[in-house]
Parts: structure tokens; C-alpha cells; sequence
């Protein structure tokens, strides 16, 4: 790990501003600054070398103003601060979400789970080993411009949606495919203090031909919280998450489902896609395919069809088309199962 500078903030106005200066150090330090809540993503890439911030800014005494979970009239709001174990385990996020309760009780380990924060927890990097060994020199995201070794090494658990001939590295989290499920919105504040909330959805980029760009997210900005709006989908929320290992591991393929019923006929279909693509994926193809039809093997096997329908998979990640489909047939099957009380 390289030398950094380490500096604790007492409030958003304080992580801000050392946000926006400079850290006053030795010009080989470089002066790029990160926030520090959990770590349980960026320290592992410091340790690395992947990435080198300058300078730490620790943000974990923001829990009084980010740490918060809340029930609303029309909805949920989920601090940025508020910790991946705290939110898994909430009663009423358990009855009224459960798909954000699904997702992030099947994201990490325990320990995990009880550092990580939401806000660190959408943010994480792709786990594709081209990124994290940096003896691999070509690698689009960490080093733009020097090509990407995925295309034809190693590319098993990488993305078959949303890629591009510079990458195709796949994002690694679970409660962001809840979030773009339920159309959730994310709130931030910028370095000079401006507050903006926009849909979650538009938070993270396809890699294009700027993969090192993995967000809409400005220098300094940082993550408040999530607001969640509630509707008669909720509680009929899946998250199915298929894995190389029952334990602690990232998602082949998952499927984020909420449904609202009358009787089998799908009167409202939100579809999320995780373990596929190269951001959090949407899939209105999955939902237009489904709506207003009788939910069956059949019609959730058409709905599969048209949100792998663009897929393309290099070399052995190939299984992952089917292995998507069958993933969103059986969250869609078992959100029909449900037993949701009224």
C-alpha cells in the first residue's frame, strides 16, 4: 500500500470542503481524495495497488446525519451511511421491501455486512481480475487506453449486457439491482454544498469507450441517501441470486422482481438484472414482455427471452444467457408464490 494521508470529518460540511482542498503533503503523494465509511471495497484496492488516493477523507462519524432508515407515507428512505446489516435486518424493510432485504442479506458475509455502508455498497468496483491484478497492463478501467485482456482471457464471470469493445468487466452488487428494481432515487450533495436527487438508474455508466468513468457522480460528491417510493409491488419483491458457491460469493446471475398481481394477470412488472451486466440493469423489455399477461412457466420464459434478448457473451461466459433466463423465470415464479399480507 502507498502512502496517503488520513483525515476525519465531524459533519458533511467538514468532509466536503477536505474534499475540495488539496492534501498538504509530499508532491510524489498523489492528491486525489476518496471517503473512507467502510472500506470493505477500497481498502482491499489500495492493498492492491489498484487504486491510489492521496488522501482518505473518513466520513464514519456522519452517521447522526446519513445513518438513518425511515418509513414515509409514500415510501422508503435508506441513509447512505446506514450499515448493509442494519437495513437486511429491519423489520419493516423485511415486511414492506423484501427484495432489498434479499439482496443485501445475500451480498456479503456477516462481517461484511456489519461495516459496509449503502452508499459504499452501490459504489463498489468489478471484481474482473484483469482490474484487480495490475501485472495485467491492458486494462481499460484502471489504465484508459491500454486495451482490455478480458476480450480474450479469462472472461467466465464477466458481463454479457451493456459491453463494449473497450470492456466488459462486470458490476459485482446485489442491493443496486433492488434499487433500480423499485425505481428508487438517490440523493447527494456536492462539494459546495449543493443537494441533488436524481433516478438511481442514472448513477452508474456503460463503459462505452470511457470505462474509467464508472459513475455520473462529480469529484467530491457524496452519497446521503436512497429514497424508495412505495407501491402495491412492494411486498411482492424477489430477489434470486445463483452463485458458484452457497456462501459468501458474487452473483453468475440474479434477478431483482416486484410484482403487483390480479390474480395470476401481471397488472405491474419491475425487473432488475444483476450478475449479467456491466452496470445495474434494468429490463423493460422483461416487464412490457409480461404486463397484462397471466404469469405462468411460459410467460415468465417469454419475459426471460426478451431481457437476454441483446445479450452477447464472449468465450466461456456463454452459459450465462441461459443461466439468466432460468435465473428470471424462477424469481419471477417464486414473487408469484409469495404469501403478502394485505
Amino acid at each position: 500500500m502507498r502512502e496517503f494521508v488520513l483525515e476525519r470529518a465531524g459533519d458533511a460540511v467538514e468532509a466536503l470542503r477536505r474534499s475540495a482542498t488539496q492534501p498538504a503533503t509530499d508532491a510524489h503523494v498523489r492528491a486525489d481524495t476518496q471517503y473512507l465509511a467502510g472500506g470493505t471495497n477500497l481498502l482491499d484496492l489500495m492493498k492492491l495497488d489498484v487504486m491510489r488516493p492521496g488522501r482518505l477523507v473518513d466520513i464514519s462519524r456522519l452517521g447522526e446525519e446519513f445513518g438513518r432508515i425511515e418509513l414515509l407515507e409514500d415510501g422508503l428512505w435508506l441513509g447512505g451511511h446506514v450499515r448493509m446489516a442494519e437495513a437486511a435486518d429491519d423489520d419493516w424493510i423485511r415486511r414492506d421491501y423484501p427484495v432489498i432485504a434479499d439482496s443485501l442479506w445475500q451480498a456479503a458475509s456477516p462481517q461484511l455486512r456489519n461495516m459496509a455502508t449503502l452508499a459504499g455498497n452501490v459504489l463498489q468496483r468489478t471484481r474482473c481480475n484483469y482490474f484487480r491484478d495490475t501485472s495485467w497492463r491492458a486494462c481499460n478501467k484502471r489504465e484508459p487506453g491500454t486495451g482490455c485482456a478480458a476480450l480474450e482471457g479469462c472472461n467466465r464471470r464477466l458481463a454479457v449486457l451493456g459491453t463494449s469493445e473497450h470492456c466488459i468487466a462486470l458490476y459485482p452488487g446485489d442491493f443496486a439491482q433492488a434499487l433500480v428494481a423499485l425505481g428508487a432515487e438517490v440523493s447527494v450533495l456536492a462539494v459546495d454544498g449543493t443537494a441533488r436527487t436524481f433516478a438511481f438508474e442514472d448513477l452508474h455508466r456503460l463503459p462505452a469507450d470511457t470505462p474509467h468513468i464508472e459513475t455520473t457522480l462529480a469529484v467530491g460528491d457524496l452519497i446521503t441517501g436512497f429514497k424508495v417510493p412505495m407501491g402495491p409491488w412492494t411486498r411482492r419483491s424477489r430477489y434470486v441470486k445463483v452463485r458458484d458457491r452457497a456462501s459468501y460469493d458474487f452473483a453468475l446471475a440474479s434477478a431483482a422482481v416486484a410484482l403487483e398481481l390480479d390474480g395470476n394477470q401481471v397488472v405491474t412488472a419491475r425487473i432488475a438484472l444483476g450478475g449479467l451486466a456491466t452496470k445495474p440493469w434494468r429490463s423493460r423489455e422483461a416487464e412490457q414482455a409480461i404486463t397484462g399477461q397471466d404469469l405462468s412457466k411460459e410467460t415468465a420464459a417469454e419475459a426471460a427471452e426478451a431481457a437476454l434478448a441483446d445479450a452477447a457473451a464472449l468465450g466461456d461466459a456463454s452459459f450465462k444467457i441461459e443461466l439468466g433466463r432460468r435465473t428470471l423465470v424462477r424469481a419471477l415464479l417464486e414473487a408469484q408464490a409469495m404469501e403478502v399480507a394485505p
